[in-house]
């Protein structure tokens, strides 16, 4: 089995089972593990100009790469006007650049202050370093391959369509050029990685509070 057949077609396939195996003994052993550990006590100034920038940008790009994933033909024809390919293009880059900033502050922020190196472990700093390789390697990318939104639809979501049937096509990205191939790669190592770092806690969602009972809150406030 060649290089490119192991890495397109069975090791995403290894990535997501690390990580659903992974996710379910983590919360039948270690449910209150799940979470994001926060250690804003501890500092919250670079916290605030690192975590605000990293989520607002990675959700957009996320949404971004589900969105054409799901309607690639919409998005074909949306971006045959050059001035809605060129906004979308913009945006992109913009949002992804917001990511790569935001990366670093945390990152900075995890390294250099005193109290919050105290509670950072290893992985912490291993999933911080693979995000921002996936953002950085993405906005690369989108500057040197232009018109992403294109070339996405036409290549890109055949191939993770035939993971998603179970059927591993891999001449798809055979030809793609190799700071695609390690985006590709790199996408499939965070997701093996999630159930063994702080990722984990988006899986924790509180759907629930949406049919809760309403709470009734009571501020007792003392007159100065």
């Amino acid at each position: 089995m060649s290089l490119s057949k192991w890495l397109f077609e069975v090791f995403p396939y290894l990535c997501v089972v690390a990580a659903v195996v992974g996710t379910w003994l983590r919360f039948r052993s270690r449910r209150f593990s799940v979470s994001s550990l926060s250690s804003q006590f501890l500092e919250n100034g670079k916290l605030f100009w690192g975590s605000v920038p990293w989520h607002y940008g990675i959700l957009v790009v996320l949404s971004g790469h589900f969105l054409l994933f799901l309607f690639p033909s919409y998005f074909s024809w949306v971006t045959s006007d050059p001035r809605r390919l060129q906004f979308f293009e913009m945006a992109s880059l913009g949002f992804g650049l917001l990511s790569v900033w935001g990366g670093l502050v945390l990152l900075f922020r995890r390294m250099t202050d005193r109290r919050v190196k105290v509670v950072t472990n290893t992985m912490d700093l291993v999933i911080l370093v693979l995000l921002i390789f996936q953002v950085s390697s993405g906005v690369l990318i989108a500057m040197i391959y232009r018109w992403g939104s294109s070339w996405y639809a036409a290549s890109m979501v055949p191939y993770l369509r035939s993971l998603v049937w179970l059927q591993p096509d891999s001449s798809f990205v055979a030809s793609m050029p190799w700071l695609v191939k390690a985006h590709i790669t790199g996408a499939f190592l965070i997701i093996a990685t999630v159930p063994f770092s702080r990722l984990v806690h988006f899986l924790s969602v509180p759907i629930g509070y949406l049919w809760r009972s309403p709470q009734v809150v009571i501020w007792n406030r003392k007159k100065a």
